[in-house]
């Protein structure tokens, strides 16, 4: 059997979800740019978008950067909602929602990873960490260790 957690595969999956978007933001064929000078961008903006959606993916792809890809992400997928659910486009705000809600899944698990990662590893003295945040991530329902 193979190591590969599917916490492990989840955060992958995400990563490849932002490089294909990433993509298609930065090649935006002629109808992805028009949608984004019909929400009031600027004509540059869909390559911000797409450098905003690559460097997710980079993070994302990388154990010890994964909370804060899962973070830019979310952001990313939120502002993504939040645009189209301003122009009443509820129907291309289901994958921004999806990926919103996995990013923070993903940021979870990389978060309960960091917090048990033994005191001694982290800095030679006491770690600050509580068992409060501990048990919350021992005791998720996701999946136990």
């Amino acid at each position: 059997m193979s190591n590969i957690s599917w916490r492990q595969v989840s955060a992958l999956a995400l990563a490849a979800f932002f490089v294909v978007g990433s993509l298609s933001n930065i090649f935006a064929p002629p109808s992805i740019y028009e949608e984004y000078l019909q929400w009031g961008y600027p004509s540059w903006f869909h390559f911000v978008t797409g450098t905003l959606e690559l460097t997710t993916a980079v993070l994302l792809a990388r154990t010890p950067t994964r909370i804060w890809g899962s973070a830019l992400g979310c952001t990313v997928m939120l502002a993504a909602l939040t645009t189209v659910t301003l122009h009443g486009e509820y129907g291309h705000g289901v994958a921004p929602l999806v990926a919103a809600i996995l990013s923070i899944v993903v940021g979870w698990n990389a978060w309960c990873k960091r917090l048990t990662i033994p005191v001694g590893l982290t800095s030679g003295h006491h770690s600050a960490r509580s068992h409060g945040q501990r048990a919350a991530c021992q005791n998720r329902s996701i999946e136990r260790p």
